[in-house]
């Protein structure tokens, strides 16, 4: 039978949280193993820290700190992409895929990256982002890691739908997974820990910069440095046209000896739902669309543009000691407290709150981009490379998803001389997919296409 162990009972006592042992005696075996392991992972000191935070209120830096970010245009320079291609070469390059979610937005009970989007294949987020990644192996001669963050709610999951397809194709060994932090919640009145059930604290992810600190906490990081990996390519699952680890980004990120490179999409309007890429300081940050004043957002430079229109869809590159130093000791990340309904095991009965109840905790990837000496922003369109899969219907829905997907294969086409039927409003009239084991882009697709292709009807190019 599992026994308190003195240690952890003086340490819950001293920071008033002992509370959490009242139903022990009650709790089945395992349910006292599975408690004690939770309070293991809790770092009580910070909690307490993060507690007397709670009152904070965000706030923008004055305005006059604030300016516009200097934004590269994407690459052709031959000398750049050949440095982007020899550390794709030299295994220098992994591929960190953000895939904690579920979609539940999309009316989708499984991990997000299950969902079928190829809008002829039908293939899911994790097959269109898995063959990239082997299409890279292939063309360079060394198959860069593929790191799989995935969370408490999906992890089981998402690696037995990768078993049951052979990994799409990646060998094994390439093919990481590792689970993202989590936190416990506080009550916002006494700064005491959550239980959400006898002998069980209310645990919750710990925002998407939990998955940069995870990399580091799982060992990975440590096994990736060791190897050889110097750059790490971020992105997250829910974005089936992003460029994976593209050798003109890569090069352009290595020649500027960058610690944290960013894509850039050009926003669609002032209030357009993206972060917004900024020098804070000089150096750059992200500030949130819902936090950036409207007055702001709406002003404009002498050539009538957007004064602050570049976004970020995050998609970033990182180079692995500068991801070391950001992700542990006085230089980690910080916590963003935030109060939240939460509901809660008051030592009887489960109570749903009307009112804020709880502190939660999260840790942001941009909160990372300050910390950079050196960082490089590279615009990319979206056309090109953005359009997130969010709802089931509406803007970032399926059926715009698949769309973009086709017109993109279809633009390609149309590069290599070949005819695609499209609509009045220049969106393809029928679906086109192409295969990235096929091409990665439009020069190898011309280079690979059949003789006299015409496009009739739904078409899905493949090896």
């Amino acid at each position: 039978m599992s026994e308190i162990p003195a240690d952890l009972r003086d340490r819950l006592k001293r920071h008033g949280q002992d509370h959490v042992l009242a139903d022990w005696n009650r709790l089945p075996d395992a349910d006292r193993t599975a408690l004690l392991g939770q309070l293991a992972a809790v770092d009580l000191d910070l909690l307490r820290q993060l507690y007397e935070r709670r009152n904070e209120k965000f706030q923008l830096p004055s305005e006059d700190r604030i300016a516009p970010i200097p934004v590269e245009p994407e690459t052709d320079d031959a000398g750049l992409v050949h440095l982007g291609e020899e550390a794709l070469r030299a295994g220098e390059v992994a591929v960190l895929l953000v895939a904690g979610g579920q979609g539940s937005r999309l009316g989708f009970e499984q991990p997000k990256g299950m969902f079928p989007i190829g809008p002829v294949s039908n293939k899911s987020l994790f097959q269109v982002h898995a063959e990239k990644v082997l299409a890279l192996g292939r063309r360079y001669g060394r198959t860069p890691p593929l790191l799989v963050m995935t969370s408490p709610a999906t992890d089981a999951e998402t690696m037995q739908f990768f078993a049951e397809h052979q990994n799409f194709g990646l060998p094994a060994d390439s093919v990481w997974f590792f689970v993202q932090g989590t936190m416990p919640a506080l009550d916002l009145a006494t700064g005491r820990l959550i239980l959400e059930a006898p002998g069980r604290l209310f645990l919750s992810p710990n925002g998407h910069g939990g998955t940069l600190t995870a990399l580091t906490e799982s060992g990975l990081l440590d096994r990736l440095r060791r190897a050889g990996v110097r750059h790490v390519f971020y992105f997250q699952v829910d974005n089936p046209l992003v460029k994976v680890a593209d050798p003109a980004f890569l090069g352009q990120h290595i020649a500027a000896r960058s610690e944290a490179s960013s894509k850039v999409i050009i926003k669609d309007g002032p209030l357009d739902k993206l972060g917004n890429l900024v020098l804070i300081d000089g150096r750059c940050s992200i500030i949130e669309y819902s936090d950036m004043p409207e007055a702001m957002a709406r002003q404009t430079d002498g050539s009538g543009q957007l004064r602050f229109r570049a976004g970020s869809p995050a998609i970033h590159l990182f180079d692995a000691e500068f991801l070391c130093r950001v992700t542990q000791g006085a230089t980690r990340i910080p916590y963003h407290v935030a109060r939240k309904k939460v509901p809660f095991w008051d030592g009887s009965q489960t109570v749903t709150p009307a009112t804020e109840n709880a502190l939660k905790f999260e840790l942001f990837v941009f909160d990372s981009l300050p910390l950079a000496e050196r960082w490089l922003a590279v615009a990319t369109t979206r056309r090109e490379e953005f359009v997130p899969l969010k709802n089931a219907d509406g803007p970032d829905s399926p059926p715009v998803v698949k769309q973009a997907i086709s017109n993109l294969a279809a633009d390609w086409l149309s590069a290599a001389g070949v005819e695609v039927p499209r609509t009045p409003s220049g969106d393809t009239a029928v679906p086109v997919e192409v295969s990235p084991l096929l091409a990665l882009n439009d020069e190898e697709l011309k280079r690979r296409l059949p003789p006299n292709l015409r496009v009739t009807g739904p078409l899905y190019l493949r090896e």
